[in-house]
């Protein structure tokens, strides 16, 4: 069972959404499928993100659910990894939730 060739367009377009997240800003899996016109795709977007592992250019650890809880967590090396790198940025979280969500929301549709 492979990746199909529209999952992977997909997952590029996603990736070039994902690459203009500002330093110490997130956006959520929905912001960026419905910033591609795919609205109720934000499962796949998530996928997409879970597949770019290894891929430096992508910041992953900035996209979250829409309520600010890093449920991509658990794919990122170590157990804090993702906390860690918004931390770095500024970012405020705790207990897996980011505090000031609507404060540093980045959305690609107002924003792109």
């Amino acid at each position: 069972m492979g990746v199909k060739k529209e999952e992977t367009n997909f997952f590029e377009r996603v990736y070039e959404v994902a690459k203009q997240i500002p330093y110490g800003r997130v956006t959520s899996y929905g912001a960026i499928a419905k910033s591609l016109g795919a609205a109720k795709s934000a499962r796949m977007v998530g996928w997409a993100m879970n597949a770019c592992d290894g891929r430096e250019d992508v910041p992953a650890h900035r996209v979250v659910n829409r309520k600010g809880i890093l449920t991509g967590k658990h794919h990122f090396q170590g157990t804090n990894l993702m906390q860690q790198l918004l931390e770095s940025e500024g970012v405020e979280v705790i207990e897996s939730q980011i505090q000031d969500f609507d404060k540093i929301f980045w959305d690609p549709m107002t924003e792109l």
